[in-house]
């Protein structure tokens, strides 16, 4: 975190944990809720309800806490990274797949991120992994393998399998967004860039939408407004800024693995709330994957930690 991003002070670590539970929750369940959008409104549409939304929120609370500022030209790169691969390629890939594909196994899917960054991190930046981080890779890999086994998965239904491609597009290209902002030399915290990141994503999505997607198919009603209000205030907004709180008070490997624990909630939720089917090659997929995203977050923790010998002094 930028030293900007400390002109509050954090949560004690209690407060913080209880955070980070609503995250899960909330992120979880949000998978289910986002196939119940998805059916009622176009899905490029809706990702762009989610981000007006979303940004308005942050600007508020921002504005409220007095930390509302114009983003700097150092901090305009990052904020274009993210808006257009994480606030608007994710958003948009993953919505139209969830036409296709199962919530929870879409959550599974989407939550390879991690994943994808180890090798991107090889050819992108240079870095050398180590035993730990490759352990991860093969295993979560292997996951991946299993979900797409031919008696677990319908290679002859085009749809679902293209659903499927797009979902691990989408985490690839939240991966490249992940790797700018490792790197990025901040000068406003994430928290105060992100509604800014969430606006540059509108403009696109609301294009791509109104030249590909039929507005009139929209079904108006009470339940998409509680969608949308969970989609928006809830689930973007309020999430954002509780990760980021979390992520001052707590160890940043605490919350990474924490986080791990929202595709489980997302198929949990998905089998409850939609009477999806929690296969044994769903649940052996999402157990290798864990286990792999477990063990290269584990060899980050070790790789900065040798780059930080004066840790600890912290």
């Amino acid at each position: 975190m930028p030293g900007k991003a400390a002109s509050t002070e954090a949560f004690s670590p209690v407060i913080a944990r209880l955070l980070l539970v609503a995250v899960v929750i909330l992120w979880g369940v949000n998978w289910p809720v986002m196939k119940i959008g998805v059916q009622a409104m176009p899905p490029v549409w809706f990702a762009t309800a989610r981000m007006v939304l979303g940004a308005a929120t942050l600007f508020a609370l921002l504005a409220v806490l007095g930390r509302l500022s114009l983003p700097t030209r150092r901090d305009l790169p990052v904020i274009l990274t993210v808006g257009a691969l994480q606030m608007g390629a994710f958003l948009a890939l993953v919505n139209i797949a969830l036409q296709q594909v199962d919530a929870g196994r879409s959550a599974v899917l989407a939550y390879t991120t991690p994943l994808w960054v180890t090798p991107a991190a090889i050819v992108l930046l240079g870095e050398r992994p180590n035993a730990g981080k490759l352990l991860g890779l093969a295993l979560g890999l292997a996951g991946v393998a299993v979900l797409f086994n031919p008696l677990g998965f319908d290679w002859s239904a085009p749809a679902v399998l293209i659903g499927n491609a797009l979902l691990l597009a989408a985490a690839f290209s939240w991966s490249i967004a992940l790797l700018h902002v490792r790197v990025h030399k901040w000068d406003s915290s994430p928290l105060q860039l992100a509604p800014w990141q969430m606006m540059l994503a509108v403009p696109p999505l609301a294009l791509l939408s109104w030249l590909t997607e039929d507005w009139s198919q929209i079904q108006w009603t009470g339940s998409l407004g509680l969608v949308l209000a969970y989609n928006g205030p809830l689930a973007t907004a309020f999430c954002f800024w509780a990760v980021v709180s979390v992520t001052r008070a707590l160890p940043a490997i605490t919350t990474s693995l924490s986080l791990l624990a929202v595709p489980v909630t997302g198929v949990a939720a998905s089998a409850l709330f939609l009477g999806e089917p929690a296969t044994a090659t769903l649940l052996a997929g999402l157990v290798l994957i864990l286990g792999g995203t477990v063990l290269v977050n584990l060899g980050d923790l070790r790789r900065n930690r040798s780059l930080r010998p004066e840790a600890g002094a912290d």
